[in-house]
């Protein structure tokens, strides 16, 4: 009898299914890892799921509260060396941004305090909800901010109760399997389990998949382009999606210009534009327009005329059947290397900006890159509804600049993302300069928003019945 694949599938994961993983064959035994960096994925998943078994059984909440802080003290010191091994690696960005990056998730990703238990006391008896670890998690991190997701996933997730197997992007590979080794050091040296947080040293599509069929692995996290979220999504686990974003900025005509030609450089200049949240696209008022244009020249930007814009297309952007997309060798890359490449010397520019319609690639497709196009309209109507069309519905991140509250309040209710920014960069929305927590992993696809310890728990209730505990 021909068995085909979907059989053959169905038998692995029955047998997977029924393995006592506390008491496994000889077969199943793992090879020891490089201080959580393993060569099979099988054996990553292993290590990670024994040691979240101990997280769970043989430490206390105080115990994750007192090893994440070290992690935190080991990281603030090695953040100015991650960053530069980043940007040698990735050849993205700029290391003095990505040194703000790691202290931003050093420094303000919450770890157990957002664990609140909730009760309920009433003549039914006493409930209480806690946030409980799913297991084991399988986590996908991008190239643009590799080890920064590394950091923040790391802390979020144990501080859940979780171990964590990483599937990092092959374009940072080495960063990143350098940090989990610190953090794993940082983990034992404090008395916390082995292999808490792993991954295989050859990351690849193949070892994503077989994460996703293994039964070990609770949930899946994936952080990086919607490619590879849907696949997650279809993968038919658990899944918490942070995907792509081309996050609009309007601005209008009651605007204070100065203040936002000041915060859309800050932004949209930061890293080079690798942020997912930061600015993409400014729809303004034309009543405005020159105004922004000339403040965001003294801010430092550089005008972009039309002809050196189309020469900046030829090799910044590609077309594949009839559609533009991004020519990944040029992302992050600084301004100045975009200038030098059509003849003109300027290497201190952070940021590049040009006029264009409203349907311009460089608008309508999510470029990561320090080139910022700024579109006049006459009326807010046009720019909602420009700035709608170009953020696709990937609800992500939207900006304005305004004194009008009915205007921002108007935008915010059409935009509907995740992250929405008044008179700032959206750079705040994060933390960075800002309120709030920090987060590398922004779920909008799947709803859990700005991630925290909390999205990676299962909300579990116990109900002691009969009035029990009450002294009223």
């Amino acid at each position: 009898m021909d068995i085909g694949a979907k059989e053959i599938e169905l038998i692995v994961r029955e047998v997977l299914a029924g393995i006592n993983w506390n008491n496994p064959p000889a077969a199943f035994i793992p090879a020891q890892g490089d201080h959580g960096v393993f060569e099979q994925v099988e054996d990553a998943i292993w290590a990670a799921d024994a040691a979240q078994r101990q997280w769970v059984n043989d430490y206390k909440v105080e115990d994750r509260r007192r090893i994440i802080e070290a992690i935190r003290s080991m990281a603030r010191n090695h953040a100015e060396s991650l960053a530069g091994l980043v940007q040698e690696e990735t050849g993205m960005g700029r290391k003095e941004d990505k040194i703000q990056k790691h202290l931003a998730v050093i420094d303000k990703t919450p770890g157990v305090e957002c664990l609140i238990t909730e009760a309920i006391s009433g003549d039914g008896g006493l409930m209480i909800e806690e946030y409980a670890p799913f297991g084991v998690i399988g986590a996908i991190t991008p190239s643009t901010n590799p080890t920064e997701t590394l950091i923040n996933n790391t802390i979020s997730m144990i501080a859940g109760g979780n171990s964590v197997v990483f599937n990092v992007h092959p374009g940072a590979k080495n960063c990143c399997a350098h940090c989990l080794k610190l953090i794993n050091g940082t983990i034992v040296e404090n008395g916390g389990p082995a292999n808490l947080i792993t991954m295989q040293k050859e990351p690849t599509m193949e070892a994503v998949n077989r994460m996703t069929e293994d039964p070990r692995i609770r949930l899946m996290v994936g952080t990086g382009g919607m490619g590879m979220v849907n696949a997650l999504l279809r993968s038919g686990k658990k899944t918490i999606g942070a995907g792509a974003g081309n996050p609009p900025v309007i601005v209008d005509d009651t605007a204070d210009i100065a203040l936002a030609a000041r915060e859309i450089y800050l932004g949209a200049s930061f890293d080079n534009n690798l942020l997912c949240l930061a600015e993409k696209e400014v729809f303004v008022m034309e009543s405005a327009a020159d105004e922004l244009i000339w403040q965001l020249q003294q801010e430092g930007a550089y005008l972009l005329q039309t002809d050196q814009l189309n020469d900046i297309m030829t090799f910044a952007m590609t077309t594949k059947d009839g559609s533009y997309e991004v020519n990944k060798s040029w992302v992050g890359k600084d301004a100045g290397l975009f200038l030098e490449a059509i003849g003109v010397q300027n290497k201190e520019v952070r940021l590049l900006i040009c006029e264009t319609d409203k349907a311009h690639p460089f608008v309508m497709v999510e470029q990561l890159m320090p080139i910022l196009p700024i579109v006049r309209l006459k009326t807010f109507e046009e720019c909602v509804k420009s700035a709608k069309d170009a953020e696709s519905g990937n609800r992500h991140t939207a900006s304005i600049f305004s004194r009008n509250v009915d205007n921002m309040t108007k935008f915010a209710k059409e935009i509907e993302t995740t992250i929405f920014t008044k008179n700032g960069a959206t750079l705040k929305g994060v933390g960075i300069g800002g309120e709030g927590h920090t987060t590398m992993t922004i779920a909008g696809p799947t709803g859990e928003g700005l991630t925290s310890a909390r999205s990676f728990t299962r909300r579990r209730r116990c109900m002691l019945a009969e009035g029990g505990l009450r002294i009223i």
